[in-house]
């Protein structure tokens, strides 16, 4: 017999919200400083977001968490024109030189806890983002409904060093009841939009249920994202889930789907398991080239459709970036001295680990992947050029994808897929932005919007490599010798400054903590610390 519906609430409104309080309550005090009355950014090249060009230098001023003035102050080569420039502010940074860019929006995090599966501190991964660059995630499922609506005021508050967050916690998180019905569907839906929740992310449902939750999830104002598992697709591809209201898909699931022709269903192997992580990857890296050929009526078709539902589409390239070279990936130079010891633990061969499908990996799976990238980015980047909104994600935290470095290396693929550096730029910005749809707030450096920024010394554009946190190698021709060059210098977020280097010299601290804790030696870690996984 159910309980009544009323009571049923307040017991699981209370227990999440204390359990959030308490998991939350560990996280130190922003390190931020201000917002300040005025602050002024003096002397840096502007690359404003929306793809325009880069000019200055410019002079920006900032009053609380708005942009009140943007000003050109001299031309590249030339002094500065002193009487061009605005008033001193309260804190001023010299950015002469550097570079200032929107802040970055991410548009697929997942912000863990130590005491779950991955082992790290939450303040190990928002300091990662935060550090990268990244002034706004969107949340796609965390700890719990109230954890990440939480955790979403304690950083608009400026009480916690952390990314602006857009909750959008998962289908039939933490309800009373498992969701069997369309009014189930709509009812949780209305109950997660009582609860602060900007969104919902989905993994597919029966056609009926879906169909009931995005209708209400549109009534009730809430933005959607799905990630098209395979137990849903056939069913439920992204033509369906986009006729039915959805806003945006994660990954790829769901898109050679409806790119099929000579089938409904890919072409699994027999023996084929879903809960073999090995059997999952495998057969994914030979997904696309069983859709229709790039440029075909059908590929044309498909593409065509989702442009005129004006569809989101969110590669996240970097998740399954392991699966095309498995030893560059987990080789990384970030990883020797950022990557926790639990990460490692997490991503080393397991049956029963999401992600750690490494029982046998081999040349002929690397080949399928390098294929399936070539046939995907086509399609990205065709899409991009057709007029499509395609966003920056970087589902970190699995498959030697580590927090902040992994959004980088986003940019990256994206630039291998056909983007000019500016249009990756506008994909982590504006196009963000608008994803989350949050565009008239943040995503363009420009008057009367909140004060998010980027502040790199090296151009980006010339190479996105210098957003890493470990910079990038070049050889200083004064001197001869070798030097790491870039790295973000200040990340800015709501008129708040985060010092990007502190914040990863917290992070390696935290690192080397755990080494010692574990009595391993500073530096890079083994592939495999043990033969056996520790559940």
């Amino acid at each position: 017999m159910r309980r009544p519906l009323l009571l049923s609430f307040l017991s699981l409104v209370v227990s999440n919200v204390l359990y959030a309080q308490s998991t939350l309550d560990e996280l130190p005090p922003s390190e931020g400083e201000g917002p300040y009355s005025r602050l002024v950014i003096r002397g840096a090249t502007m690359i404003e977001g929306s793809g325009a060009p880069p000019v200055g230098p410019v002079d920006i001023v900032v009053e609380n968490d708005r942009i009140v003035q943007i000003r050109v102050v001299g031309n590249p080569g030339l002094p500065i024109n002193e009487d061009r420039r605005p008033a001193p502010g309260d804190r001023e940074i010299d950015a002469y030189g550097m570079y200032v860019l929107p802040g970055f929006v991410d548009m697929h995090g997942h912000p863990h806890t130590s005491d779950s599966g991955q082992g790290v501190p939450l303040e190990y991964i928002l300091k990662l983002w935060l550090a990268h660059g990244i002034t706004t995630t969107r949340v796609v499922g965390a700890r719990g409904v109230d954890w990440i609506v939480e955790l979403r005021k304690r950083s608009e508050a400026n009480e916690i060093s952390a990314p602006r967050i857009v909750a959008y916690p998962v289908f039939g998180q933490d309800f009373e009841r498992s969701i069997t019905t369309p009014e189930d569907a709509r009812e949780w839906v209305r109950w997660v939009k009582s609860r602060g929740a900007d969104g919902i992310k989905f993994f597919g449902a029966a056609p009926e249920i879906m169909g009931a939750a995005l209708d209400e999830a549109a009534k009730q104002g809430l933005g959607s994202t799905e990630h098209h598992a395979q137990l849903n697709v056939t069913r439920m591809n992204v033509l369906v889930t986009a006729g039915l209201g959805l806003k945006s898909m994660e990954h790829w699931y769901g898109l050679p789907e409806a790119l099929f022709e000579d089938r409904v269903i890919q072409d699994y192997p027999l023996d084929y398991n879903y809960q073999n992580e090995a059997d999952r990857f495998g057969e994914a890296g030979r997904l696309w080239k069983q859709a229709a050929a790039p440029h075909s009526d059908h590929w044309n078709a498909v593409m065509e459709s989702l442009l005129a539902m004006d569809f989101t589409l969110d590669p996240t390239f970097v998740a399954y970036l392991a699966s095309r070279d498995l030893m560059r990936q987990s080789r990384n130079e970030w990883h020797a001295v950022y990557t926790m010891p639990a990460l490692w633990d997490y991503y080393r061969p397991s049956r029963n680990a999401h992600g750690s499908y490494w029982f046998y990996w081999t040349t002929e799976n690397e080949m399928d992947w390098k294929e399936n990238y070539r046939l995907w980015f086509q399609f990205i980047n065709e899409y991009k050029n057709r007029g499509g909104r395609v966003t920056l994600g970087s589902d970190s935290g699995y498959i030697y994808n580590l927090y902040g470095f992994g959004y980088i290396q986003e940019m990256e693929l994206m630039r291998e897929a056909g983007f000019h550096p500016l249009e990756v730029i506008r994909s982590a910005t504006i196009m963000g932005a608008e994803g989350v749809g949050l565009d008239h707030e943040i995503g363009t450096i420009q008057v009367g919007k909140k004060a998010d920024f980027v502040i790199v010394p090296e151009n980006p554009l010339q190479n996105l490599k210098v957003f890493y946190g470990t910079g990038t190698w070049r050889l200083n021709d004064e001197t001869q010798e070798v030097e790491k060059v870039g790295g973000v210098k200040w990340t800015i977020k709501n008129g708040v400054v985060f010092d990007a280097k502190k914040l990863l010299a917290d992070v390696r601290a935290m690192v080397e903590a755990s080494k010692a804790a574990r009595g391993l030696p500073a530096g890079p870690m083994p592939m495999f610390i043990e033969t056996v996984r520790e559940e």
